[in-house]
């Protein structure tokens, strides 16, 4: 497995320089590093703000799966979705309401084809909110299918 977490992983992390505002990296409760977040009144209703992850070293035809941890803190935040880099029109991924503030666990099924997947994007879209934040930490890449719970 490859740890892409933000405080000590080795995987490469791009901000996307076309969108409305950046990611940015948020202090963790129990001080551990951090994780990167998008607080609900940076932008306008509708911006949008993307972080990429760059993956180099995908094998051709063979399954990955991308596991991470994400928050959609506050009422009407906004909406979190996620973009393989082959698969660029539609989301493989979209959430869009946190039941409350507790951290869960998205994962993404990620087939090599003969074309192979080169980027993973995490996109924020700002909501009508005025507090909380959408969060996402702990990313690990696994070679394989997703594990059932």
């Amino acid at each position: 497995s490859v740890d892409c977490s933000f405080s000590r992983g080795v995987c490469d992390w791009k901000q996307d320089t076309d969108d409305d505002f950046d990611w940015n990296p948020a202090d963790r409760d129990r001080g551990d590093g951090y994780y990167m977040a998008v607080p609900a009144f940076v932008g306008h209703k509708n911006d949008m703000g993307r972080l990429k992850l760059l993956l180099s070293d995908l094998k051709p035809k063979s399954s990955y799966c991308l596991i991470f941890s994400y928050r959609l803190a506050g009422e009407k935040v906004g909406k979190l979705r996620v973009f393989l880099a082959n698969k660029k029109t539609a989301p493989v991924w979209e959430e869009n309401k946190g039941k409350d503030e507790k951290w869960r666990t998205g994962k993404i099924e990620i087939f090599q084809g003969a074309e192979t997947t080169n980027s993973v994007t995490f996109e924020s879209e700002r909501g009508k909110g005025k507090t909380g934040e959408i969060g996402v930490d702990n990313v690990i890449l696994i070679s394989g299918l997703c594990p059932e719970d």
